[in-house]
């Protein structure tokens, strides 16, 4: 007998399900708030998606074996990509998630602020030059 999670639907989305820090369940197993995935009108599977503080540490520790090393170790320039990317996630958005993502680093919740206003000051300088170069057209 197989399973939810042994169905081709099931095994397609489950690298994107564990890099979310999700679970696959049976649909009976389905909570209101779990996401319940279909198959040629069949039920297959449900997806229980985590916290989204639970889902801010999955994500770190995935960068950390994305980095093959403490993201405390990282360099400055490293540890500033990593801060974009995780502006672009929603990192910052979860309570407290300044201060995780700065122990995390290993450095201030102050740096982390620098680093966000750092990239957004990069990001309005690409703005203004692909500005300049549309009307230099």
């Amino acid at each position: 007998m197989t399973g939810p999670a042994d169905h081709a639907l099931a095994q397609a989305v489950k690298p994107l399900v564990d890099a979310m820090g999700g679970e696959l369940l049976a649909p009976g197993e389905a909570r209101e708030d779990d996401v319940v995935l279909s198959w040629e009108g069949e039920e297959v599977f449900a997806v229980r998606l985590p916290q989204l503080a639970d889902s801010l540490d999955h994500i770190l520790a995935a960068m950390e074996r994305r980095h093959g090393m403490p993201l405390s170790e990282l360099d400055r320039k490293t540890k500033q990509q990593v801060v974009r990317t995780l502006e672009a996630r929603g990192a910052f958005t979860v309570r407290h998630g300044v201060e995780t993502v700065a122990a995390a680093l290993g450095v201030s919740r102050f740096t982390v602020y620098n680093y966000i206003n750092y990239a957004d000051e990069q990001r309005a300088k690409a703005r203004a030059g692909d500005e300049q170069s549309r009307q230099g057209d």
